[in-house]
């Protein structure tokens, strides 16, 4: 309640006649007093962490070059827009020789309109391939903007290889993090496992879903783009 006792302080300060605060001073000190309340309120703010796993392995199919091997397919363009899923975007911009801006097409809810913005670094050597992301944002309203600040996110997806046997193999481990503040009612009267167990759920099923299908893709994306490298060797 410290915003509140110094509203009450800032309403005893003597008036505009008292040589001691003019009106100019008043104004100052209310500016200040409100920007440290709503500090406060954010500060005090309840926040939901939310958070979500998924590791999945499939087997690759084999060809008789060296030169097709997943690691060439993932450092290629072909491999990062493939991992990206560009073909689901609206736009699909590099920023860097890593790194890349994508964003999705617009969302719809209620009478709100956000677009989904989000960096994305990609980083293939020849044991991995990691993908992070740095950035989430949705531009839209400023009503739907102010919502930038009220949650963070974090994602990777670590992508290998390995040989067991005479078969290949390629894993990913995809996790998922998501903080919340928690804001309107009545989620803020409840407490923040309220918030929290059924996120969880949501986001755990959300990745044990799209993991698998985008692994499909990927893998249906490397057999194609193996096809046309060895057709273009092709005398």
């Amino acid at each position: 309640m410290l915003w509140q006792e110094q509203l009450h302080v800032l309403a005893s300060f003597p008036s505009p006649a008292t040589p001691i605060f003019n009106t100019r001073k008043k104004v100052e000190v209310i500016r200040v007093l409100a920007k440290a309340a709503n500090l406060g309120a954010e500060s005090n703010a309840k926040k939901a962490n939310l958070s979500a796993a998924k590791k999945e392995r499939i087997k690759l199919p084999s060809f008789d070059s060296n030169n097709v091997h997943i690691r060439e397919f993932l450092s290629h363009q072909s491999g990062t827009e493939a991992m990206l899923n560009t073909r689901a975007l609206q736009s699909f911009e590099p920023l860097s020789t890593d790194t890349y801006r994508c964003t999705l097409p617009k969302l719809k809810l209620l009478n709100f309109e956000a677009v989904p913005v989000v960096d994305l670094r990609v980083n293939p050597t020849d044991e991995d391939c990691m993908v992070e992301m740095l950035s989430c944002r949705f531009d839209g309203s400023e009503a739907v903007e102010r919502q930038n600040s009220r949650f963070s996110a974090i994602m990777t997806n670590h992508m290998s290889w390995e040989r067991d046997d005479s078969e290949s193999y390629l894993e990913v481990d995809v996790k998922l993090k998501l903080t919340l503040e928690i804001y309107t009612r009545p989620f803020t009267m409840m407490p923040v496992s309220a918030v929290e167990r059924p996120g969880n759920l949501m986001m755990q099923a959300l990745l044990d879903r799209l993991v698998p299908l985008l692994l499909q893709q990927l893998l249906q994306d490397y057999e194609k783009w193996v096809h046309k490298q060895l057709n273009d060797d092709l005398p």
